[in-house]
């Protein structure tokens, strides 16, 4: 099986190579991709400067690709990996704990697959998760909140292998004005929304962070699912 997918960057790069990046991404060190066109020329536009979106055709037969939207994987085990890669702002007690209870309970080894799709935490979903660790949203609204804006998600290349089964097959010159104007607009919409909506929907009997700490739930249990 093929598939097609895009690399939003400042510069044309025909041939990704295995073990350079930035260690500290969503899903560590590896190759960040797209499968839309649209995304990745929104990701590749700068604020002042002109980008490009890179095209490229991988091989997927044989792949180890764990697919962090899948039925067997909840928002939490998406979370626990952010925590494994990224710093996140813990003020609280309650945050830290939850960390560490989330990395304890939920952490997947990436290091047994060769790519990962899952959620990209822009800068409204890195607040969104942050604000369920601290308590002050309900896993349920951490979950609409994935969906707001549409802020897409990301496919990641991060073995040897899946970097030897990429080919580039051309590029797109993306305008600054056009692509970082609608970039913005995405995340602004997000964000409006999730404050005039999601941010303040409580129900009755929403499960929060504390709770799941308190009864020590696992990722077998049915209110995470």
């Amino acid at each position: 099986m093929k598939k097609t997918l895009y690399h939003g960057s400042s510069s044309v790069i025909e041939r990704p190579l295995f073990g350079y990046g930035k260690t500290y991404n969503d899903y560590g060190l590896g190759f960040y991709c797209t499968e839309s066109l649209e995304m990745a020329k929104e990701w590749g536009a700068g604020k002042d400067r002109d980008g490009y979106a890179n095209c490229y055709e991988l091989d997927c037969s044989g792949l180890r690709i764990l697919d962090l939207n899948g039925p067997e994987y909840g928002i939490l085990h998406w979370l626990a990996v952010l925590l494994q890669n990224r710093e996140f702002d813990l003020p609280s007690g309650l945050a830290f704990e939850a960390k560490e209870y989330l990395l304890a309970n939920f952490s997947i080894d990436l290091r047994t697959y060769d790519a990962v799709t899952g959620y990209r935490a822009d800068d409204s979903y890195f607040s969104f998760a942050q604000d369920f660790l601290n308590g002050t949203i309900s896993y349920r609204q951490l979950n609409n909140a994935m969906h707001l804006g549409k802020l897409g998600r990301q496919f990641v290349l991060r073995s040897e292998e899946a970097f030897g089964r990429i080919r580039f097959k051309g590029f797109e010159k993306v305008d600054s004005v056009q692509w970082y104007a609608k970039r913005m607009l995405r995340d602004k919409a997000a964000r409006r929304e999730y404050f005039s909506v999601e941010r303040s929907r409580r129900q009755r009997g929403d499960l929060y962070i504390l709770q799941i700490l308190d009864e020590e739930m696992n990722a077998d249990d049915p209110r995470l699912r």
